[in-house]
């Protein structure tokens, strides 16, 4: 233990000694090489580990803890590199939801998400017979909401040790002296280059004049300079000055409608976590404007009662017992979530024993139920993602979703910045009951209003057992991800996989 403690104390002393040199570690010769990587399915690690979508993203951010930097640092510099070698949904243009514990157990939950623009309304999507333009709400300038990423990584530093200066460093060093494209990184390219034409008003370095091809650099030098103006002013670098500006002319050339007082109001928010008990473990995860949390909550209690162990995985009982469960939690979701600043969401009902209780009173194991006569309880109470999962040394965990919405987000690269905007509006309810593009149906609670923050699938989780770290997980899947989660993890829990 001793011999632990020292080798961790150098490390650290070697971490003050880089800081004052720069943070250089993007190169042929430096500890990531962004001409030359492997894509690693699996790992073992003893100390800490991040997992992300992209390896020179959980490079930077495993280099970064060992040059002093804990799970929050990491999680900051790793989201960055995302926005630059991910752009199919890592991004600055977008919002997320960071979930962390840190080693003396206080929980943290910065909501980040997108919100619509103060010109935004109701009915924005509709047409003068009251029929929705789905396109409108999927595409082009007028389906992105305020992007709160940035935001989210500022609202994080109070929580790392090493400057944002240094984090945003690798991102800059990639986005400005490029990085290798692998065959299925050239050909997603290639399969949005027609879209990202039309949606966009000016030339991008995404699109080129022949197609991409595997072992091609993408070199994005206007993303570079807009990472160094946040690198140099700070959360202010994107929301006001030059950025802003960027921003607000790609608005006015192609009909958006976020203005320079949306961007400079924008903040990130603190959400406490929800958090309950599962055969022994502690799940926490997010609260609204995620829908994740509660459904999890909602899900995992409605099954406990019952011996999923006994039923065995994948059985016709254990997959009967759980899509009702999803069923019911669904329809409470379409009925009962939304912004909590704007819709007073019956949290601790929603989560009661007593509430899914009579939720699953009517269970029937022996007949399938049908999605559309499933209603929501009842209360009396007024495709593209990405995440990232870290734990340091200490034991600080950190799960992190972020996201753009579909694939590539609205298809639209801002003109003289690089980066692409998100078509987060497309997650409101554009009218009651008609689904949006992941298939999910919304209300009341979900509909639009100015600075209204969408209602979200995104779960980040984390899982103790024993009072100790034991799961960080999250997935990408639109409306599918806190189902993906909710198997997951009673995969793990119940079936000992």
């Amino acid at each position: 233990m001793r011999k632990l403690r020292i080798t961790i104390c150098c490390i650290l002393a070697f971490s003050i000694v880089e800081a004052q040199n720069g943070f250089s570690i993007i190169g042929v010769d430096k500890e990531v090489n962004p001409y030359q990587y492997t894509v690693q399915k699996r790992g073992e690690f003893k100390q800490a580990a991040v997992s992300s979508a992209h390896p020179l993203a959980s490079m930077v951010g495993a280099v970064v803890m060992k040059k002093g930097g804990n799970a929050f640092d990491a999680a900051i510099a790793t989201q960055l590199v995302l926005a630059v070698v991910y752009p199919n949904a890592g991004n600055i243009g977008g919002g997320g939801f960071l979930l962390g514990r840190k080693v003396n157990g206080d929980l943290i939950g910065i909501d980040y998400r997108e919100a619509a623009p103060e010109k935004a309304n109701r009915d924005m999507y509709l047409d003068k017979n009251g029929n929705p333009q789905m396109n409108l709400s999927l595409a082009g300038h007028l389906a992105s909401g305020i992007p709160g990423t940035v935001a989210g990584l500022f609202a994080t530093m109070p929580y790392a040790k090493l400057s944002f200066e240094n984090l945003i460093q690798p991102a800059i060093d990639i986005a400005s002296k490029g990085y290798v494209l692998t065959e299925k990184e050239a050909g997603s390219l290639n399969s949005v280059r027609e879209s990202i034409t039309k949606n966009s008003t000016q030339p991008t370095a995404l699109v080129r004049a022949t197609k991409w091809k595997v072992g091609d650099t993408l070199v994005q030098k206007e993303l570079a300079a807009t990472l160094t103006l946040i690198q140099k002013e700070g959360a202010r670098g994107f929301y006001d000055g030059k950025t802003a500006e960027l921003i607000v002319a790609e608005m006015q050339r192609g009909g958006g409608i976020i203005s320079l007082a949306d961007l400079k109001n924008y903040t990130a928010k603190l959400r406490n976590p929800i958090s309950f008990n599962y055969r022994g473990h502690e799940i926490i995860s997010f609260a609204p404007p995620s829908s994740g949390g509660i459904l999890i909550a909602q899900m995992m209690k409605m099954v406990e009662k019952y011996p999923m162990s006994k039923y065995g995985f994948q059985s016709t009982k254990s997959v009967q017992l759980m899509i009702e469960a999803e069923r019911r939690a669904y329809a409470d979701r379409a009925e009962f979530m939304g912004d909590p600043d704007f819709f007073k969401v019956p949290v601790k009902t929603l989560m009661s024993d007593a509430y899914l209780t009579q939720r699953m009173s009517d269970y029937n194991p022996d007949k399938a139920g049908v999605s559309a006569t499933v209603k929501a309880g009842i209360i009396k109470e007024s495709e593209e993602t990405t995440h990232l999962s870290i734990v340091d040394p200490a034991g600080n965990m950190v799960s992190v979703t972020t996201t753009l919405n579909n694939s590539y987000g609205n298809r639209t690269v801002v003109g003289g910045a690089g980066f692409m905007l998100n078509n987060e509006m497309d997650d409101f309810s554009v009218k009651p009951g008609v689904p949006n593009m992941y298939g999910a149906i919304g209300g009341e609670a979900n509909s639009i209003q100015p600075g209204k923050r969408m209602l979200s699938s995104m779960t980040p989780t984390l899982v103790l057992k024993d009072k100790k770290p034991y799961i960080t997980i999250g997935t990408p899947g639109g409306t599918t991800i806190p189902t993906s989660v909710y198997q997951a993890l009673i995969n793990v829990i119940d079936f000992n996989m």
